[in-house]
């Protein structure tokens, strides 16, 4: 049967005026469809899809057109309608009925990261089972790389090795692609929780009288303590220094102010030809639109809930919040009005689908519409 027919048929369908004969030629085109279809629908995925389309066709429900037909046809005509995407019924010319597939949850991200050794080789962390032995490094293979217990990369210096006669570093990244978070352990038992869409350049081994490390992106610092050799995290044109303590530092190429969050401690940041010293509960921001580096009281629970597994919002703008879901559920923003005056405060945990998030910020008035990974943004 060609589009015409079909549309005719449906038409009678959804008048109650298809004939015994007509109803034939209908199911056995729906099972065609349904056998020749990659979309493979279990028990639940089929009753809830029913009641999905039912709400949406207007069918005249007192003449019990369903229950004449049998299962394997409505399960067809579910799997053709999700299968194609949307299916349009001709009511008249003034008058069209959409049907559309119900929206794909946007799933949450997870523990993913890629690792490059001093030698180029990658190796994607998500393929590696716990306590496997990843790699060494050194012509002596003076550093192991490990997975731990807990999935963490860790980095353990051979004690029988002997490491004088080696004074150049080996260099490790660790990165993290959209929707990934990592954490590891460097060989001097510093703990780096490397957060999305982010990377982190460092030695295998601490040679020399400072721990220097690059950072690009986001990432939580629990450093080891060594006042004989200071900890250096460098990201643009910032760098911060400290001796051992605990801090957040979100410093994203696309975003134009570095936040460095101290949450014990003591940390000096240098930023061009200024320094200041910050205290537990202080962030600095950096950026080239400031004159001075500026420092302020802040909710430190908000800087690193990420770390923790939550969105949380302390008076938070709109597309800042938005650049954390981009990152993390990997969709694209589009804004349709002004938004720059809405705030946020609250937050939810991320490891639900975006769709929950979403209805979480709609609770301030603001208007969502998703288009397969592109999220609409309404005033």
């Amino acid at each position: 049967m060609d589009k015409t027919e079909i549309l005719a048929l449906l038409q009678k369908y959804q008048n109650g005026t298809l004939s015994n004969e007509d109803r034939d030629k209908l199911d056995a085109w729906y099972l065609n469809k349904a056998l020749n279809s990659d979309l493979q629908l279990s028990e639940n995925e089929i009753e809830s899809s029913y009641e999905y389309l039912k709400s949406k066709l207007p069918l005249h429900q007192e003449r019990k057109v369903i229950s004449l037909w049998p299962r394997a046809a409505v399960a067809a005509s579910i799997a053709l309608l999700l299968g194609t995407g949307m299916f349009y019924f001709t009511k008249s010319k003034q008058e069209v009925i959409q049907v559309a597939a119900k929206q794909k949850e946007i799933a949450p991200g997870g523990n993913r990261g890629i690792l490059t050794l001093s030698n180029g080789k990658q190796i994607i962390l998500a393929d590696i089972s716990a306590k496997d032995t990843i790699a060494s490094e050194g012509e002596e293979q003076e550093v192991t790389i490990k997975m731990n217990a807990d999935g963490v990369i860790t980095y353990i210096i051979n004690p029988d090795a002997d490491t004088s006669k080696n004074d150049v570093n080996s260099f490790n990244t660790l990165s993290t692609p959209t929707g990934g978070q990592y954490n590891i352990i460097l060989a001097d038992g510093t703990k780096v929780y490397l957060n999305t869409v982010s990377s982190i350049k460092y030695p295998t081994q601490f040679n020399g009288d400072k721990r220097i490390v690059e950072l690009e992106g986001e990432a939580y610092f629990e450093v080891a303590k060594n006042k004989n050799k200071p900890f250096i995290v460098k990201s643009g044109n910032q760098s911060i220094e400290v001796l051992g303590t605990h801090f957040n530092v979100h410093a994203y190429n696309n975003e134009a102010v570095t936040k460095t969050t101290l949450l014990e401690g003591s940390v000096a940041v240098a930023y061009k030809n200024q320094k200041a010293v910050l205290k537990p509960g202080e962030q600095s921001n950096v950026s080239d639109n400031f004159n001075k580096i500026a420092i302020r009281k802040v909710d430190t629970e908000a800087a690193i809930a990420w770390k923790n597994g939550r969105f949380k919002f302390d008076n938070a703008d709109l597309k800042t919040v938005m650049k954390q879901l981009e990152r993390w559920y990997g969709i694209k923003v589009e804004y349709r009005g002004d938004v720059s005056d809405v705030r946020f405060n609250g937050g939810t945990f991320m490891n639900k689908n975006l769709s929950e998030v979403l209805k979480v910020l709609e609770l301030s008035n603001i208007k969502f519409k998703v288009e397969g990974k592109t999220i609409i943004v309404y005033p």
